[in-house]
């Protein structure tokens, strides 16, 4: 999968451009064949507006939100986009100017204001952002853009329209939660997000939102707290993007990025300081493993497993085996924080200055970490790790800890696999054998990559000057394989 293609002329800097909303649906060009069972609407987020007037946005993850809609019928396809109307949007649209802070833009007083104005505004601290550009997904029979705070906004999936911003900190007891949910066949939502526990120290809680109700209630009056997980640092919660489920098992990785919350609520009485601010790592704590069983929901206290420092953005799946846990992921070795490299001023460098900046930057890896379940009986400094299939290991410590070491399943000198997929209707939290990742050659997105998670072969599409998103795959009807399907992915060229 190692990839030897140069991006000399820069084009992937089109990524990067500020998007035109459609006023209709438009006919696409089809080169081939679409099967004539894939049919219906594929709804995609991603950042479509870089700039507000003449104040730019500095982080990939501060472009405006925009969803795309493909809408396949009878082997034809239309494309339609639309910004969401966030608050963020509407109200910088409307003064011409970035107006809520952002993850790595901060918002300023309206230089239009007197003097006495600007500085009580000044003051009064930033507003949490509502913009939904990272993921949409069902909850009951609605669709819901979310981002990574408390605010979620819901669409029609029809229209594109905006429809009305939740706040989740209304019904549960989360700060915020992440943009990667799963998803159980009847519908039930579960996600993760940090929150205040006992003593005013920083946890994390694990929710649930319930499928769609015959009597039509509201999903979200009826969510809930299914369990607690306790942070390693009383007011340094880590960083979530992600995390696991098994049949039987959460699994929260935290790692040593962590959100410093006393720099976080001096950002909301200064101005100037952005959500980037407030992250740093901490550099001996390495990575920590924990469990909560489902049901009944509990906290695996006795369960302590460590690791070696990594940024973690994506699990690709976890499942249970003979007595153990599996759990694959998308890594970036060390403490370093990822983010740091995704400003837009380095990824839209010349290609040499783009590759000089992401050797910098920590190594991807995907990597299998197996977590064994039954450790009361298992003697010190032995692997516990007795599946057959894989080289990673388990070693119960003297103080009680185990010390993981995983297998890698894909490494490559600044290629990494990510936003990962799985036939995830057929494969959460089972043993499987394949999943589907973007590409990215020196942070660059160039080429969708299916990987072999068993034997770890790798196939690879990768064209001159395309630049995809990530993939999605869709089983066939009636699949009896687990790779019989389509993947999807929408590319700028």
């Amino acid at each position: 999968m190692v990839s030897r293609v140069e991006h000399p002329a820069g084009g992937y800097r089109k990524i990067f451009e500020t998007v035109e909303e459609l006023n209709e649906p438009i006919p696409a060009n089809v080169s081939g064949v679409i099967p004539s069972w894939l049919g219906g609407s594929l709804l995609r987020m991603g950042p479509g507006l870089f700039e507000i007037g003449a104040e730019p946005f500095y982080h990939l993850f501060d472009g405006q939100a925009v969803i795309h809609k493909f809408d396949l019928k009878n082997g034809q396809v239309t494309y339609y986009r639309k910004f969401i109307r966030t608050d963020a949007y509407v109200r910088a649209m409307t003064e011409n100017r970035v107006v809520i802070t952002e993850f790595g833009t901060a918002a300023y007083p309206d230089p239009c204001k007197n003097i006495f104005s600007r500085f009580f505004t000044y003051f009064k601290g930033i507003e949490v952002t509502d913009n939904c550009l990272v993921n949409i997904y069902p909850i009951g029979e609605d669709f819901y853009a979310v981002t990574e705070t408390n605010y979620i906004t819901k669409v029609d999936p029809d229209s594109l329209e905006t429809l009305k911003k939740v706040d989740l900190c209304k019904y549960v007891s989360v700060n915020g939660v992440t943009a990667h949910p799963h998803t159980e066949a009847d519908g039930t939502v579960y996600n993760i997000g940090n929150c205040f526990g006992k003593n005013m120290s920083l946890a994390y809680n694990i929710v649930k939102i319930p499928p769609a109700q015959k009597d039509k209630s509201d999903p979200f009056e009826r969510s809930q707290v299914l369990v607690q997980l306790p942070s390693s640092e009383r007011l340094k919660p880590s960083y979530i993007h992600s995390f696991g489920m098994t049949d039987d098992h959460f699994v929260f990785v935290e790692q040593p990025v962590k959100i410093n919350l006393l720099k976080f609520l001096s950002a909301w009485s200064v101005r100037g300081a952005t959500y980037m601010d407030c992250f740093e790592s901490n550099e001996s704590m390495g990575t920590w493993f924990h469990l909560a069983t489902k049901d009944p929901a509990a906290y695996l206290s006795s369960h302590k497993f460590r690791t070696s420092a990594f940024n973690l953005f994506h699990h690709i799946n976890a499942y249970e085996d003979e007595g153990f846990i599996v759990v694959d992921l998308c890594t970036w070795k060390g403490h370093d924080f990822v983010y740091n490299y995704l400003y837009l001023a380095n990824l839209r460098e010349e290609w040499e200055e783009v590759k000089r900046a992401a050797r910098r930057a920590p190594q991807p890896e995907v990597r299998r970490y197996v977590l064994p379940l039954d450790i009361h009986r298992e003697e010190q400094g032995k692997n516990l790790v007795s599946l057959s299939y894989t080289t990673a290991t388990a070693v119960l410590n003297k103080d009680g800890t185990i010390w993981l070491e995983p297998e890698v399943l894909f490494s490559g000198p600044r290629q990494a696999f990510e936003f990962p997929q799985i036939n995830y209707s057929l494969c959460r939290g089972k043993k499987y054998s394949f999943a589907y990742g973007l590409g990215l050659n020196h942070f660059i997105p160039d080429r969708i990559v299916k990987l072999n998670v068993q034997t770890k072969e790798t196939w690879v599409w990768q064209e001159d000057e395309c630049y995809p998103s990530e993939p999605l795959f869709v089983p066939a009807p009636g699949a009896t394989e687990e790779d019989d399907g389509r993947t999807h992915t929408h590319i700028t060229m």
